[in-house]
């Protein structure tokens, strides 16, 4: 069959190679068109466009870059139209998806949504017009479960690929050796992977390294940008940026600065104590302080419904506060075995890996039965 994959984020490209990878293994004659990165690039098939070229972050952003915007959803439809693919499929980033599933109903296409739309946290009518557009929704979150059906929705729970990800992890034992590393302890930083998140985040986690010279702290670069990039921020601060290789970082920290994300939750299925950041623009987050329905904005503290790691949002998020959390991460020993417990609840509650080859069954399975 032909499929059709739209994914505009790293953590969509990421979720997206693993769903190729696994339709791979049940279809034989599997052919692959897709806006992704470079990780569903190496499962073969045809990159449009890179995620790079579209991940804009903020109601204010999205104004501004809106051409840009409006030009990647004409080529994406144009696209799918020539392609003529036998499935649809949508990953997360609902603000573009959105609008393709729209303009895919229109042309008699199957929709699949894999990592449906986080549409809990704000306008949650949006969920009748899902409803309408999509044939089938693949949900990663347990509390999106009895959200969904609440609004008279049939989805598949089908467990979080994350959990795929984190198992099919091989460490690299010689991961400090080969990246100049010491034996120092190592404190992660995960700026984010768009260029809005990381200048207005990495300033502020620099700013907070300064007493902490018992550890030595790395930065785990976007595969988006390369180090010349990260530089302008570093200054003549001697901090290694270290690219595809999060998880072995991860593996090696005791504590971690980790932009508001997928990447949360990444870290805490490592095992490792987290202050959570994020910093917008002013009226992005005004609008979205009137909008958004939520208590938290970190996937660990939405699944566990209370405040496991702490968050430090926009006014926030300074040198200062990050600086002061980092050190109760690293030398309160009550608070790190708090939170190392609360990570064995989510554990539990996140279950087990196979999200990937689940949702792939069930796309052929549908998709057959068209």
């Amino acid at each position: 069959m032909k499929y059709y994959l739209v994914a505009g984020e790293a953590s969509g490209d990421l979720h997206g190679a693993s769903l190729m990878k696994a339709l791979k293994e049940l279809d034989g004659n599997a052919d692959f068109r897709f806006f992704g990165g470079d990780l569903m690039q190496a499962e073969g098939g045809t990159l449009v466009k890179h995620y790079a070229d579209m991940a804009f972050m903020g109601f204010v952003e999205v104004v501004i870059n809106l051409n840009t915007i409006l030009k990647n959803l004409k080529i994406c439809k144009q696209d799918i139209v020539a392609y003529k693919p036998d499935v649809l499929i949508l990953i997360d980033f609902p603000g573009f998806n959105l609008k393709i599933a729209e303009f895919a109903k229109t042309q008699g296409l199957q929709v699949y949504y894999y990592i449906s739309p986080k549409v809990w946290a704000w306008n949650q009518k949006r969920v009748l017009k899902i409803k309408r557009i999509v044939d089938h929704l693949f949900c990663i979150l347990p509390f999106e479960v009895d959200f969904y059906r609440s609004w008279g929705m049939k989805i598949d729970y089908v467990g979080n690929p994350l959990l795929d990800a984190v198992d099919a992890f091989k460490p690299d034992a010689n991961f400090l050796a080969n990246n100049n590393l010491t034996d120092k302890k190592i404190v992660a930083l995960l700026p984010g992977s768009r260029k809005q998140e990381i200048s207005r985040l990495l300033p502020e986690m620099l700013g907070a390294m300064h007493k902490f010279p018992h550890h030595q702290f790395v930065i785990a670069g976007a595969p988006s940008f390369n180090t010349t990039y990260y530089n302008q921020y570093l200054g003549d601060k001697a901090i290694p940026v270290i690219f595809n290789a999060t998880y072995d970082i991860l593996a090696n920290a005791q504590a971690a600065v980790v932009a508001s994300g997928t990447a949360t939750l990444e870290t805490a299925l490592f095992d490792v104590p987290q202050v959570v950041v994020y910093k917008g623009n002013a009226v992005t987050i005004g609008i979205a302080r009137m909008l958004v329905k939520i208590k938290f904005i970190s996937l660990v503290n939405l699944i566990m419904d209370k405040l496991v790691v702490k968050e430090l949002i926009q006014e926030d998020c300074t040198s200062v506060k990050i600086n002061e959390e980092l050190n109760n991460l690293l030398h309160n020993e009550h608070l790190r075995q708090q939170m190392l417990a609360d990570y064995d609840v989510l554990d539990e509650k996140m279950g087990t890996p196979g999200a990937s080859a689940k949702t792939a069954k069930l796309i052929v399975k549908y998709a057959s039965k068209k």
